[in-house]
């Protein structure tokens, strides 16, 4: 289980198509057999994969911990907080909308790497599987730049943003 995330900007269309699907394992489906083959096959600029970052950079981002329903919105936002399309343990999906789009660029849009270094050792390191220091930081840090330019480019085209990562 390699645990890759990714950020894919949706339109309106794509999500309407998701939310549709009833059941989880079909959405998992649809996810992997048409959004994922589409938006990878499409322009670079729809998604940004986060390798195995995400998870740093969501407890950066929200309060240390790697949960959904912590931190401050709109910060815990960017990774997991959001509508969930997805319950089984085998994968995640997080959808934001427009409007929670355009909230999480604007509170990221001039984020520092100070600031974003003073978050990220505020992380748990007892219940975090990586080694909290200078390389994972930079890992993280590096991710985060496209994850930031993405949601940027969706704010501004009024993009719903879906996070996944296989478990």
């Amino acid at each position: 289980m390699s645990c890759l995330g990714v950020h894919f900007a949706l339109t309106a269309d794509d999500v309407a198509a998701l939310q549709g699907i009833s059941g989880e394992q079909e959405r998992l489906a649809f996810l992997q057999e048409e959004l994922e083959e589409r938006y990878f096959a499409g322009p670079a600029e729809y998604i940004a994969q986060s390798d195995k970052s995400w998870d740093a950079m969501h407890r950066t981002l929200s309060d240390g911990e790697l949960t959904s329903d912590e931190g401050t919105f709109p910060l815990n936002h960017t990774v997991l907080a959001g509508t969930p399309l997805y319950s089984a343990d085998d994968y995640i999906m997080s959808l934001k909308t427009p409007e929670q789009v355009r909230a999480v660029a604007s509170a990221i849009e001039h984020l520092t790497i100070a600031d974003f270094r003073q978050a990220y050792e505020r992380i748990d390191a007892a219940s975090y599987e990586g080694e909290i220091g200078d390389e994972d930081f930079t890992y993280t840090w590096e991710w985060f730049q496209h994850v930031r330019v993405l949601y940027l480019r969706a704010a501004a085209e009024g993009r719903f943003v879906l996070f996944t990562a296989d478990q």
